[in-house]
């Protein structure tokens, strides 16, 4: 016998209590299979000051949130599983199936006239019901300013910024819209109720941050970019393009690596393309020459880009490109918001790419050329008002031209846009490691990727099964293996969240699910599409590991590895069935993480934190309307060293908390040996883990290191630790604890008031902080900055 919780109605009445624990996972049953895509056990919790009944307390269900008030759900019921039809069990409803007295927790939103038949919306009183429940935003006011600042989008009205509240509820609605559109698309079936029950239990995890979208899908997902303009490749966080076929088409994979950027997505790149194919150089008849006219939007500046490209390596004519078109520098940018820089950054790039190419016509492609040529193109993006790009190149560790291109001694014009790529080589288990660490000892790189381990291994500790045999490469954080043109979908759970592995393992099964569906979404690329309905691939995430390992020990994060992994391969087996759609070729991965770590008070992925009281310093524009709400509650503020006048840069004092190990405490062997044990217990992707180091204890050690370890990795990077006060205002610097507690007394408990009794306050510079994979930096400086 099984017991299933729904969510209480506003009209119903109480029932008797229960005891069953909340979100247990019930084991198989032998007669029929469980409900394809049911996390199972589970119930839509909401607010108790507005759903709890006098005299009744369901015990099983009931938690702290927020503001400490208790959560409680009713209505609960037992089920035989094993009586259930094979029917019943894979019906396409997103939950088991209801005993028929059961009544609606809402009714369905769809009764709306307004909301179109294919769309999906969570009932509106139910969203409601969460206005007033505190977000546990982490770290002292830091999570909750990061929100404002990065994901709360403006509304419709055009004058309100989103809550938290909203913000998941919009989420929350894209996701279900993307299973309900596709569902309804393949004449499959669809349940309104049921739907509405899960995505009410699955907004609950989100606001209460048990698990978190990447920052790609707070800030894009249920938007006009994936409601209407169906840009779903803007979920995705990262992919990876390879230049081995250069010669079958050789701007292929520069045009991939632009687009996926202006749109967010960070993308890894591999130099194979070199010698394969010659630079011809432009035909330059004037009666060739053709006028371009460069429609303004991403896809005209890309189109620019490869008819460039493509014009020196097939002999084709040099376009003249006319840039009138291109709105001017100052308007706003819609979808991904901002403003435009005007044209200039594009007619500078055109510029700089023929400035790589024509030293080397009637020669073969270089390496160097290549990673030019890419790294100009994420330092365009950059300009153009995304502010970030997030690279990785992948190339030979034998090949000194590549493992150079970061020696600015060597190569000094580089110094102006290689900071745009984290460089990695792809590491033969047996090599000799010692050249290569010279390098990483003098700035950190390059990193080290076993492309024979991606390919061969799902989790280090499995058998090889070779399930990703067609592999390239991998994404910037190098927490994803990933095929040419491939991207690839994150998601993030935070463990120490959790009281129970039960409630763990049903956090997992919405996280996965939210996950799934983004793979629902085709791109606008034939050649990403093409694998990635084969592979669905995902990274189902921790973070937050240095505060779980300090409170229940490596004992237990083992066994919640082990039997999260498990219930992970279980759900996709069923929500691929559900879906009608091929599993998952991987499943997990530990990102670095960045901005939505943050939101959670949660340190970033595998991480440990560099002390346990330190000052977050967050840099904002001088005129936002974020600073006067945190100047008032006594916040320090102090202009920008480099750029006073425009920039100021606000003091956030952080406790990560009592026990937590910090990396003074963690050297090099024992960071090395944890990310081993998560590639061998957890991740069937990869372990994203950047090693801090110090040089001059540590440095020697570097080899060994690798030396020991390539058995049981698929990829690492190395950081130098600074020196406190290397350069002004740096973002992490440690505090004493009476100067933290100096700091919290003078915040007195308050919070700032963003809001102003309901509007907005705008930030119109800081719009957007992380659109890709969050934390991947691409110099030493920047990668302190987001580790």
């Amino acid at each position: 016998m099984e017991r299933y919780c729904r969510p209480i109605s506003s009209s119903s009445s109480p029932s008797a209590p229960c005891s069953t624990s909340v979100g247990s996972i019930p084991e198989g049953s032998a007669g029929a299979p469980s409900p394809p895509p049911s996390p199972v056990g589970l119930t839509a919790k909401q607010p108790s000051s507005r759903t709890s009944q006098p005299g009744h307390t369901c015990h099983a269900h009931s938690r702290r949130v927020g503001n400490n008030r208790t959560l409680n759900a009713a209505h609960c019921w037992e089920k035989d599983v094993a009586s259930t039809s094979t029917a019943a069990a894979f019906s396409s409803s997103p939950l088991p199936a209801d005993p028929p007295a059961a009544p609606p927790a809402h009714p369905p939103s769809q009764a709306d006239d307004t909301v179109p038949p294919h769309k999906f919306r969570l009932d509106p009183s139910f969203v409601q019901q969460w206005e007033d429940e505190d977000p546990p935003f982490g770290f002292n006011g830091l999570g909750e300013l990061v929100y404002h600042r990065t994901y709360s989008r403006m509304k419709a009205d055009g004058e309100h910024r989103e809550r938290w509240f909203e913000t998941v509820g919009r989420v929350v609605n894209g996701t279900f819209s993307m299973q309900k559109e596709w569902l309804l698309r393949q004449s499959l079936e669809w349940d309104e109720e049921r739907a509405q029950g899960l995505a009410q239990e699955m907004y609950r995890r989100i606001f209460e941050m048990k698990f978190l979208p990447p920052g790609r899908g707070l800030w894009a997902m249920g938007t006009t970019l994936t409601e209407d303009r169906r840009l779903y490749a803007a979920l995705n966080n990262c992919g990876f393009v390879s230049t081995q076929d250069m010669a079958n088409d050789p701007s292929a994979p520069f045009a991939f690596l632009m687009d996926a950027s202006m749109l967010g997505v960070g993308v890894g790149f591999d130099t194979l393309g070199a010698g394969r194919v010659t630079v011809w150089g432009p035909n330059r008849r004037p009666e060739a020459r053709k006028t371009f006219v460069i429609p303004d939007s991403r896809e005209g500046w890309v189109e620019s880009v490869k008819y460039l490209i493509d014009a020196y390596f097939l002999n084709l004519p040099l376009p003249a490109f006319d840039y009138s078109s291109i709105r001017p520098a100052g308007s706003p940018i819609k979808g991904f918001g901002g403003v435009s820089q005007g044209g200039e950054i594009l007619e500078a790039l055109h510029g700089e790419i023929q400035g790589v190419l024509d030293p080397i016509v009637g020669e073969p492609v270089s390496v160097t050329a290549i990673v030019d040529m890419m790294n100009l193109i994420g330092k365009c993006v950059v300009a153009g008002n995304v502010r970030r790009t997030a690279e990785i190149a992948f190339g030979a560790p034998e090949d000194e031209e590549y493992v150079d291109l970061k020696n600015y001694e060597k190569n000094p014009h580089r110094a102006a846009y290689g900071w745009t790529s984290n460089n990695s080589v792809f590491a033969s288990v047996g090599m000799d490691y010692e050249n290569v660490c010279e390098r990483v000892q003098r700035n950190g790189e390059p990193g080290f990727a076993w492309l024979e381990n991606m390919r061969a291994y799902g989790r280090m500790g499995s058998p090889p099964d070779w399930r990703d045999a067609r592999a390239m490469g991998g994404n910037p954080c190098l927490e994803q293996t990933l095929e040419s043109f491939e991207l690839c979908c994150l998601v993030e759970t935070f463990p120490d969240k959790h009281d129970s592995l039960e409630d763990f393992l049903a956090t997992l099964q919405f996280a996965f699910l939210y996950a799934k569906t983004v793979t629902l979404g085709p791109t606008h690329w034939a050649k990403t599409n093409a694998v990635m309905l084969r592979n669905r691939r995902i990274g189902c995430s921790m973070s937050g590991l240095a505060q779980f390992v300090t409170r229940k020990g490596m004992g237990e994060l083992h066994r919640w590895c082990e039997e999260g992994y498990q219930t992970l391969q279980e759900a996709d087996q069923r929500y691929s069935e559900w879906l009608s759609i091929p599993r998952s070729v991987k499943t997990t991965s530990i990102k670095p993480s960045g901005t939505v770590s943050l939101l959670a008070g949660a340190t970033p992925g595998m991480h440990f934190p560099e002390s346990r009281f330190y000052l977050r310093r967050v840099r904002l524009a001088k005129n936002s309307e974020l600073l006067p709400p945190l100047l008032e509650v006594g916040y320090v503020v102090e202009p920008a060293a480099g750029d006073p006048e425009r920039t100021c840069v606000v003091e956030i004092p952080v406790d990560v908390g009592e026990g937590v190990r910090t990396l003074k405490e963690v050297g090099l062997w024992e960071q090395v040996a944890f990310a081993a044990f998560l590639q061998r217990h957890w991740a069937d992707n990869q372990v994203s883990c950047t090693v801090t180091f110090d040089p001059a204890t540590e440095g020697k050690d570097l080899a060994r290191a690798l030396d020991v370890f390539q058995y049981q990795l698929k990829g690492i990077s190395f950081l130098p630790k600074m020196e406190a006060g290397a350069y002004p205002q740096m973002p992490y610097e440690e505090i004493s604890e009476e100067d933290y507690r100096k700091r919290t007394e003078r915040l007195r408990g308050r919070r700032p008031d963003f809001w102003r009794g309901g509007a907005a306050v705008e930030d119109k510079k800081e719009e957007l902080l992380d659109k890709f994979c969050e934390s991947c930096s691409t110099n030493v400086e920047d990668r302190n900055e987001e580790k």
